[in-house]
């Protein structure tokens, strides 16, 4: 299903839009994602899996660093 490379995540906190929709996998770390204009998400953690939808903005929030594949798309 995933056929990108593995992308890591340092600690931090920033903004972040999506021009196209993703499929992420979460295999390390913890992250909170705050949508624009939402309310807090839940926190995301190793083995989850989150679709994004086009045009959505949020805010990233990485307690810890963490690793991910993604499809675009």
């Amino acid at each position: 299903m995933f056929g990108r490379p593995t992308c890591a995540k340092e600690v931090s906190e920033f903004p972040w839009a999506y021009d196209e929709p993703e499929t992420c996998r979460f295999l390390e770390g913890d992250v909170l994602i705050k949508p624009d204009g939402g309310k807090r998400g839940p926190d995301r953690k190793k083995g989850d899996l989150v679709a994004f939808p086009s045009g959505m903005s949020c805010i990233w929030k990485a307690a810890v660093p963490g690793k991910e594949h993604n499809r675009f798309g």
